[in-house]
């Protein structure tokens, strides 16, 4: 299992990596899916003020793939969004090259709508690249891209977190007056847009300096190969250097790529489907589609069946070597009642095992008959009615014995022995004089138990033998000390009392 961040998180395998973090597959424990989390590798003040920028953005279109929520952990920060597994329109490059006018047109057209968006929320994103926009593994059906990465956009108006003249993105996709140290706006996402689409056209990275150039010295250039001319029209009036006549908005661009999507000629039956194919692999071993996968119990044997242990067929063993010493075999005699079948060991919910029974002791001889005491008379007990004359008085009949072996006595079940307790000596209560026990009597006998040796007896002494208790001499000083104590006191006091009186 992989590492839980903030209790929540359960970070998988990495599956990317940025300029300030790293971002993983992980687990969410709350909402029971996987996300994406990018995790802060630096700590710093500033990185930190662009990872609350970024984590704060909350834009919610089908096109845009924004931070869903955020955690801390020491000295370690995150956040989490959507998991994209298609990789992004370099990974698409990369296995299919130049792509078809009409696919390249449908995914600018979700680009532009998600841009739309962001730039109703007065947010500039600043760093549109291929790299930066995600794909879903959708195979051969129809594309979804996801815009991401807001870890440089800004708000307008926002102070900037850069130097002067310092210019931050990707080079090769900076428009002309980013280059100059303009304040960041719309037309220059728009710029990088239409640099986008020109890559997925023609399968390598555009030189946007020389491309920059021509428009300046040549104005609008001729269509390249491979873009028909309508769709050329559209990435013209997004690539033009000067922002007063380049696109201003997304939602204008959008609307020249639809009028222009109407003018291409439609896909041939020889072109070949692009597949979107899923990038980030398997999951590894420990977790499935719904989550981690708990590990399976291991039994003591590998080759035991299902539900039994070694611990069981220990127990089996035991129960079965103990029924083959059975007392019947011993003395020659073979039991006449059928012999105890033990239930078959099952597995408990908590994974124990039942114990088997405790091992019988056999009888080493038969015990000999014990005598049989002559009856004699009972009397009739009160209630009893009396039997008629001339009919015997009812005779209980003694246990016969039994035709069965007798089993071996059992020392946990075995009765305890009796105790004979002696007659109580006390008398009941009455108005009595007090009665005292004459010393140095007691009970007598050789059955009194050790701690009544000293027992008093019922002898008594009268009230006048009766010694009344010495009385009990108080704690302090004698008459003799206390008195003159205090009469030096008194004079004291009173020639205290004196001398206040003359001063």
């Amino acid at each position: 299992m992989g590492e839980v961040f903030a209790g929540r998180y359960e970070l998988i395998d990495p599956i990317g990596r940025g300029g300030v973090g790293a971002v993983w597959r992980a687990w969410d424990h709350r909402r029971r899916r996987y996300v994406a989390a990018k995790v802060l590798q630096q700590s710093d003040a500033h990185t930190l003020l662009r990872f609350v920028r970024e984590q704060a953005l909350r834009i919610e279109h089908p096109h845009v793939l924004a931070p869903a929520s955020w955690a801390a952990d020491d000295d370690k920060v995150l956040f989490t969004m959507d998991l994209i597994t298609g990789g992004s329109l370099a990974h698409v490059i990369g296995d299919y090259g130049p792509l078809p006018p009409r696919f390249v047109c449908t995914l600018l057209d979700q680009l532009l709508s998600g841009l739309s968006t962001v730039h109703a929320e007065g947010v500039v994103h600043r760093d549109i690249k291929p790299a930066n926009i995600l794909m879903e593994a959708t195979g051969t059906g129809r594309p979804h891209l996801r815009l991401s990465d807001f870890g440089i956009s800004m708000r307008k108006g926002e102070p900037r977190l850069t130097e002067t003249n310092y210019v931050v993105g990707t080079p090769g996709y900076f428009a002309p007056e980013q280059m100059m140290g303009a304040e960041p706006d719309f037309p220059a996402d728009l710029f990088a847009v239409g640099l986008v689409a020109l890559y997925l056209l023609r399968g390598k990275k555009p030189d946007s300096q020389a491309l920059i150039e021509h428009f300046a010295s040549h104005g609008t250039p001729s269509a390249p190969q491979g873009v028909p001319e309508p769709l050329w029209q559209v990435l013209a009036g997004l690539l033009q250097p000067d922002p007063q006549a380049r696109f201003r908005t997304a939602t204008g661009a959008r609307k020249a790529l639809t009028a222009a999507v109407e003018m291409l000629p439609e896909p041939g039956a020889e072109d070949e489907p692009v597949e979107v194919f899923d990038q980030i692999g398997p999951l590894p071993h420990g977790f499935g589609p719904t989550g981690p996968v708990a590990a399976p119990q291991q039994s003591g044997r590998p080759d035991a069946p299902t539900g039994q242990t070694q611990g069981q067929e220990q127990g089996q063993a035991q129960a079965q070597a103990q029924a083959a010493q059975v007392p019947g075999q011993q003395t020659g005699r073979q039991p006449t009642e059928q012999s105890y079948a033990r239930p078959p060991a099952s597995m408990s919910e908590t994974g124990s095992f039942h114990l088997p029974p405790p091992p019988q002791q056999p009888n080493s001889a038969p015990q000999a008959p014990q005598p049989t005491a002559p009856a004699t008379h009972q009397p009739a007990q009160p209630g009893t009615p009396a039997a008629p004359p001339g009919i015997p008085a009812p005779q209980h009949p003694a246990h016969a014995a039994s035709p069965f072996p007798a089993a071996a006595p059992n020392p946990s079940q075995a009765p305890t022995a009796a105790v004979q307790h002696d007659q109580a000596l006390t008398r009941p209560y009455t108005a009595q004089p007090a009665q005292v026990p004459v010393p140095g009597s007691g009970v007598s006998g050789a059955g009194a138990p050790p701690h009544f040796a000293q027992a008093p007896s019922s002898q008594v002494m009268p009230p006048s033998q009766l010694t009344a208790p010495a009385p009990r001499k108080r704690p302090g000083p004698s008459t003799k000390v206390a008195v003159p104590v205090l009469l030096v006191a008194l004079i004291c006091f009173a020639v205290g009392i004196w001398a206040l009186t003359q001063a």
